[in-house]
């Protein structure tokens, strides 16, 4: 038992997945769970995702060892503020978000004024189903978790959060904030913005009659994450957007030296492509144990 209470912030996919994992493997004596709708509650006691659920920001954090926010990315640092009162000096505080930087720079401050210490967390799984009902136990086995600490931070907590992580069955990798984000936005947050686009484009109702028809499994494999959360993807992208931006420009590049190609009808070019484009997913496939899609 690693922990004697646990508080997890925002009890759907990722926070439900947290707490079946923290009960499944025995690593507190109790779970609680924080949610903003009086109807989440009986939703997380159906689900069985932790020991109690409540609305009550203040009673979910009171006493609790490890708190973990998996709220959207824009309401993090308001929570922060509102859980102070709450927060016992030496809490461990830390997160499931999908960009770092902000908000390491802005909850960071405030936990460690209360006496706590906050790391960053961003474990590298999830699923276009929302909600507690689509929480899962083993969401976390074999998935990278990363975690952002800085030069402040406390060796302790950051020694207990890489514990925990392992713990689910995460595998973690040490990142400073921006790197993490720089990375991610070409292998997370580009590809959701690829396949909303997909679907916006060949879903538009102004497509002739029987273009949806036409959209089989590879069309359905290509824009499975466009099904997500739009409220996360809409704080993903502003938290993110310079590097967002940068990406999106290598990926135009890469579609213009294709398009090239095409225009050329130059047939060793395009094999080349889609060759070398094989080869490479092929290695990465043979070496990535993570069966949780991002």
């Amino acid at each position: 038992m690693l922990f004697r209470k646990i508080t997890i912030l925002g009890v759907g996919l990722l926070g439900g997945s947290i707490g079946l994992a923290v009960k499944r493997r025995k690593l507190a004596r109790q779970t609680a769970g924080f949610v903003r709708r009086a109807a989440s509650v009986k939703d997380c006691e159906k689900a069985g995702a932790v020991d109690f659920a409540t609305t009550d920001l203040l009673a979910a954090v009171w006493d609790a060892d490890l708190v973990i926010l998996c709220a959207p990315l824009g309401q993090m640092r308001l929570l922060a503020e509102r859980m102070l009162p709450a927060l016992k000096p030496g809490a461990i505080v830390t997160d499931v978000g999908s960009v770092k930087t902000g908000v390491v720079r802005e909850v960071c401050g405030l936990i460690r004024k209360a006496g706590a210490h906050f790391i960053g967390s961003h474990p590298m799984a999830g699923a276009e189903k929302t909600g507690v009902s689509a929480a899962r136990a083993d969401l976390f086995v074999n998935a990278v978790c990363v975690v952002t600490p800085t030069k402040n931070s406390n060796r302790r907590a950051l020694n207990q959060v890489e514990r925990f992580w392992r713990a689910l069955g995460s595998r973690v990798v040490k990142l400073t904030p921006e790197m993490h984000d720089t990375l991610v936005s070409r292998s997370s947050h580009l590809p959701h913005v690829m396949a909303a686009a997909l679907a916006n484009l060949v879903l538009d109702p102004q497509q002739p009659p029987g273009q949806a028809a036409l959209c089989a499994n590879g069309f359905r494999d290509t824009t499975r994450i466009a099904s997500g959360s739009p409220e996360m993807w809409r704080d993903i992208a502003l938290a993110n957007p310079q590097n967002i931006a940068r990406a999106l420009d290598a990926l135009a590049g890469e579609l213009e030296k294709f398009r090239r190609a095409l225009a050329r009808a130059d047939a060793a070019a395009l094999s080349g492509y889609f060759e070398t484009a094989k080869q490479r997913r092929d290695a990465w496939c043979a070496v990535c144990a993570s069966p949780s899609p991002e």
